[in-house]
């Protein structure tokens, strides 16, 4: 149970900074929103980091898929900023929460034994996610869009986010299993600030405007949040929290038609409709 609520709790943090994300990007460049989103974590979790103390499984193996977990959020974060920014919410969350499948598939093949029921679930949120992708074949004429959006170019960021950000959710799991959440969070926090903060503030090319503050800040709250969630769900199920986190796809589409006027397609619907059977199956098989 506790991998399906852990799960669902990194969902609900995760959906809240793509939405905060999807604005700010428009605002400001990728780049300066992932920028400040790493410096927030940072600030939130060297504390914690600093207060657990330095782990001693830091020096083996757990230390390679703390790089690697690190690496591969940030690089995700980057990708999935630019095609936030060519294009809609609608279309991009659910495209980049394919990272859940794409760990679970790891997992799969590391080793990772499912029952039969379990991986059924699985499967099915899968297909959720891609019928959510799917584009309305003739969206409204009132419907939210901006002379910078790019179908084509969001859909390759898009996925390769989601390529970079499944095997970080497997490389956290593993490097949550022996150290301190507060470590796992931690190494995509400062590997992002040491790649992005650092420079773009050295070459005075850190902006941010007075609306996408607070959005900046929200992400990066909610980045971290997500990230402890997750890394708990883990410990429980490595592909069971994968695919439950990333149905924040479905919670940030259906937030996004409320308030920006993204309009689903009865294809997309359908894939939220079953992205919720597919979680009720899997809270009641593992309750």
């Amino acid at each position: 149970m506790i991998a399906v609520l852990g799960g669902l709790g990194a969902a609900a943090a995760w959906a809240v900074s793509t939405l905060c994300s999807s604005r700010s990007s428009r605002m400001i460049e990728p780049m300066s929103v992932v920028a400040w989103v790493m410096l927030v974590g940072l600030l939130i979790c060297a504390p914690l980091a600093a207060a657990s103390g330095v782990p001693a499984a830091l020096s083996g193996s757990a230390g390679g898929w703390l790089v690697l977990s690190g690496a591969g959020n940030v690089f995700g974060l980057f990708m999935a900023y630019r095609a936030l920014r060519a294009g809609k919410v609608a279309l991009v969350a659910p495209l980049l929460s394919t990272e859940g499948a794409l760990a679970a598939l790891i997992a799969l093949l590391a080793g990772e034994r499912l029952r039969a029921v379990v991986a059924a679930a699985l499967a099915l949120a899968a297909v959720g996610v891609c019928l959510a992708a799917v584009p309305a074949q003739n969206p409204p004429q009132n419907a939210e869009r901006t002379s910078g959006e790019s179908h084509p170019e969001a859909v390759a960021f898009a996925m390769l986010a989601a390529l970079s950000f499944g095997a970080s959710l497997y490389a956290t799991a593993r490097a949550g299993a022996t150290l301190p959440v507060a470590w796992v969070v931690l190494a995509a926090r400062v590997i992002g600030f040491a790649v992005f903060t650092l420079p773009l503030a050295a070459a005075r090319r850190l902006s941010v405007t007075r609306d996408a503050f607070p959005l900046v800040v929200v992400a990066g709250i909610c980045e971290v949040l997500g990230f402890f969630s997750y890394t708990a769900a883990s410990r429980h199920g490595v592909a069971v929290a994968a695919v439950l986190s990333s149905q924040f796809a479905a919670i940030a589409a259906l937030v996004a038609y409320l308030l920006f006027g993204e309009r689903l397609g009865r294809v997309q619907l359908a894939g939220v409709g079953t992205v919720l059977v597919a979680v009720s199956l899997l809270s009641g098989v593992s309750a």
